[in-house]
Protein backbone atom coordinates (compact mmCIF):
# COMPACT_ATOMS: atom_id res chain seq x y z
CA UNK A 1 0.00 0.00 0.00
CA UNK A 2 1.13 3.64 -0.87
CA UNK A 3 1.02 6.91 1.38
CA UNK A 4 -1.49 7.68 -0.93
CA UNK A 5 -3.73 4.48 -0.51
CA UNK A 6 -2.91 4.92 3.17
CA UNK A 7 -3.87 8.76 3.42
CA UNK A 8 -6.79 7.92 1.44
CA UNK A 9 -7.97 5.22 3.86
CA UNK A 10 -7.78 7.35 6.65
CA UNK A 11 -10.50 9.48 8.27
CA UNK A 12 -10.91 13.13 7.95
CA UNK A 13 -9.86 13.75 11.73
CA UNK A 14 -6.77 11.55 11.43
CA UNK A 15 -5.67 12.76 7.93
CA UNK A 16 -5.89 15.98 9.80
CA UNK A 17 -3.10 14.94 12.88
CA UNK A 18 -1.17 13.43 10.56
CA UNK A 19 -0.78 16.72 8.48
CA UNK A 20 0.04 18.58 12.08
CA UNK A 21 2.77 16.03 12.78
CA UNK A 22 4.28 16.51 9.58
CA UNK A 23 4.36 20.42 9.46
CA UNK A 24 5.43 19.95 13.43
CA UNK A 25 8.48 17.50 11.69
CA UNK A 26 9.16 19.93 9.27
CA UNK A 27 9.90 22.88 11.33
CA UNK A 28 12.07 21.34 14.15
CA UNK A 29 15.28 21.58 12.40
CA UNK A 30 14.41 25.16 11.79
CA UNK A 31 14.23 25.78 15.34
CA UNK A 32 18.19 26.04 16.64
CA UNK A 33 19.00 28.11 13.63
CA UNK A 34 15.88 30.42 14.20
CA UNK A 35 16.88 30.66 18.11
CA UNK A 36 20.55 31.19 16.46
CA UNK A 37 19.38 34.07 14.32
CA UNK A 38 16.94 35.76 16.44
CA UNK A 39 18.41 35.40 19.96
CA UNK A 40 22.42 34.65 18.94
CA UNK A 41 22.86 32.07 21.23
CA UNK A 42 21.45 28.99 23.15
CA UNK A 43 21.83 26.98 19.76
CA UNK A 44 23.21 23.97 21.74
CA UNK A 45 20.04 23.79 23.90
CA UNK A 46 17.90 24.22 20.76
CA UNK A 47 19.51 21.63 19.67
CA UNK A 48 18.68 19.04 22.01
CA UNK A 49 15.44 19.81 21.38
CA UNK A 50 15.32 17.93 17.78
CA UNK A 51 15.63 14.71 19.36
CA UNK A 52 12.25 14.99 20.25
CA UNK A 53 11.47 14.48 15.97
CA UNK A 54 11.89 10.77 15.57
CA UNK A 55 8.59 10.72 18.44
CA UNK A 56 6.70 13.25 15.63
CA UNK A 57 7.69 11.55 13.15
CA UNK A 58 6.20 7.67 14.27
CA UNK A 59 2.83 9.66 14.31
CA UNK A 60 1.73 8.81 10.58
CA UNK A 61 3.15 5.31 10.87
CA UNK A 62 0.98 4.41 14.18
CA UNK A 63 -1.53 6.20 12.14
CA UNK A 64 -1.53 3.23 9.73
CA UNK A 65 -2.25 1.09 12.41
CA UNK A 66 -4.72 2.81 14.57
CA UNK A 67 -6.30 6.18 14.00
CA UNK A 68 -7.03 6.62 17.56
CA UNK A 69 -3.35 6.00 18.61
CA UNK A 70 -2.50 8.28 16.21
CA UNK A 71 -4.98 11.13 17.45
CA UNK A 72 -3.76 10.60 21.08
CA UNK A 73 -0.23 10.25 20.23
CA UNK A 74 0.02 13.87 18.64
CA UNK A 75 -1.24 15.87 21.68
CA UNK A 76 0.42 13.38 24.33
CA UNK A 77 4.25 13.84 22.37
CA UNK A 78 3.24 17.49 21.87
CA UNK A 79 2.46 18.03 25.69
CA UNK A 80 6.03 15.75 26.51
CA UNK A 81 7.84 17.53 24.24
CA UNK A 82 6.43 21.22 25.64
CA UNK A 83 7.73 20.04 29.27
CA UNK A 84 11.00 18.75 28.16
CA UNK A 85 11.31 22.27 26.03
CA UNK A 86 10.49 24.35 28.92
CA UNK A 87 12.56 22.25 31.33
CA UNK A 88 15.24 23.25 28.68
CA UNK A 89 14.60 26.97 27.94
CA UNK A 90 12.32 28.04 31.07
CA UNK A 91 9.33 29.08 32.03
CA UNK A 92 10.19 32.77 30.69
CA UNK A 93 11.08 31.21 27.12
CA UNK A 94 7.19 30.80 25.83
CA UNK A 95 7.43 27.28 25.33
CA UNK A 96 4.58 27.03 27.80
CA UNK A 97 2.38 28.43 25.26
CA UNK A 98 2.72 25.27 22.64
CA UNK A 99 0.07 23.89 25.51
CA UNK A 100 -2.21 26.14 24.02
CA UNK A 101 -2.22 23.98 20.66
CA UNK A 102 -1.78 20.47 22.37
CA UNK A 103 -5.06 21.22 24.09
CA UNK A 104 -6.99 22.53 20.89
CA UNK A 105 -5.52 19.47 19.36
CA UNK A 106 -7.28 17.57 22.08
CA UNK A 107 -10.03 19.37 21.40
CA UNK A 108 -10.36 18.99 17.73
CA UNK A 109 -9.38 15.62 17.50
CA UNK A 110 -12.03 13.46 18.75
CA UNK A 111 -15.24 12.36 18.02
CA UNK A 112 -18.52 11.99 20.53
CA UNK A 113 -17.98 8.33 21.37
CA UNK A 114 -14.08 9.08 22.08
CA UNK A 115 -14.91 11.61 24.77
CA UNK A 116 -13.38 10.31 27.83
CA UNK A 117 -9.66 10.21 25.49
CA UNK A 118 -10.71 13.32 25.25
CA UNK A 119 -11.10 14.61 28.79
CA UNK A 120 -7.84 12.14 29.57
CA UNK A 121 -6.00 13.57 27.22
CA UNK A 122 -7.02 17.25 28.73
CA UNK A 123 -5.87 16.39 31.99
CA UNK A 124 -2.55 14.95 30.50
CA UNK A 125 -2.17 18.60 29.01
CA UNK A 126 -2.74 20.35 31.94
CA UNK A 127 -0.98 18.43 34.18
CA UNK A 128 2.15 19.08 32.01
CA UNK A 129 1.29 22.62 32.79
CA UNK A 130 1.18 22.11 36.11
CA UNK A 131 4.82 20.39 36.13
CA UNK A 132 6.18 22.99 33.76
CA UNK A 133 4.43 25.84 36.56
CA UNK A 134 5.60 24.28 39.91
CA UNK A 135 8.04 21.18 39.73
CA UNK A 136 10.77 21.23 36.76
CA UNK A 137 12.78 23.82 38.52
CA UNK A 138 14.98 25.67 36.54
CA UNK A 139 16.17 25.99 33.09
CA UNK A 140 19.09 23.76 31.79
CA UNK A 141 19.98 27.17 29.99
CA UNK A 142 20.36 30.22 31.46
CA UNK A 143 19.32 33.18 29.21
CA UNK A 144 20.02 37.19 29.67
CA UNK A 145 16.77 39.28 30.39
CA UNK A 146 17.02 40.71 26.71
CA UNK A 147 17.62 36.99 25.12
CA UNK A 148 14.40 35.70 27.23
CA UNK A 149 12.01 38.26 25.77
CA UNK A 150 13.47 37.72 22.05
CA UNK A 151 12.97 33.56 22.59
CA UNK A 152 9.49 34.53 24.38
CA UNK A 153 8.81 36.59 20.86
CA UNK A 154 10.18 33.70 18.97
CA UNK A 155 7.88 31.09 20.87
CA UNK A 156 4.72 33.48 20.88
CA UNK A 157 4.91 33.79 17.09
CA UNK A 158 5.22 29.87 16.38
CA UNK A 159 2.47 28.75 18.74
CA UNK A 160 0.00 31.43 16.55
CA UNK A 161 1.06 30.10 13.35
CA UNK A 162 0.71 26.27 14.57
CA UNK A 163 -2.26 27.47 16.14
CA UNK A 164 -3.73 28.85 12.79
CA UNK A 165 -3.01 25.90 11.19
CA UNK A 166 -4.64 23.75 13.15
CA UNK A 167 -7.52 25.57 12.96
CA UNK A 168 -7.27 25.80 9.17
CA UNK A 169 -6.51 22.20 8.91
CA UNK A 170 -9.62 20.75 11.04
CA UNK A 171 -12.04 23.62 9.70
CA UNK A 172 -15.16 21.90 8.02
CA UNK A 173 -14.34 19.04 9.99
CA UNK A 174 -16.97 18.81 13.11
CA UNK A 175 -19.79 17.61 10.18
CA UNK A 176 -21.40 14.64 9.00
CA UNK A 177 -18.35 13.35 7.85
CA UNK A 178 -17.13 11.90 11.42
CA UNK A 179 -19.47 12.74 14.05
CA UNK A 180 -21.85 10.88 15.88
CA UNK A 181 -25.02 11.67 14.60
CA UNK A 182 -26.19 12.61 17.86
CA UNK A 183 -26.80 16.21 18.99
CA UNK A 184 -24.54 17.76 21.94
CA UNK A 185 -26.16 17.27 25.23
Amino acid sequence: MTDRDASAKQDALTAATVTVAWVIIANKPFYPPTIWWVVGNGVEAAWISVLSMPFFLAIPFIARRSALAARIALPLIGTIDTVFETKLFGTGSGTELFFAACIMLVALSFRASEKLWQIGLTGVVFAGFLTTRYLIGDALHIWSAEDLGKLFNLNAFAVACLTAFIALRYSGLRGADHSSGTSPS
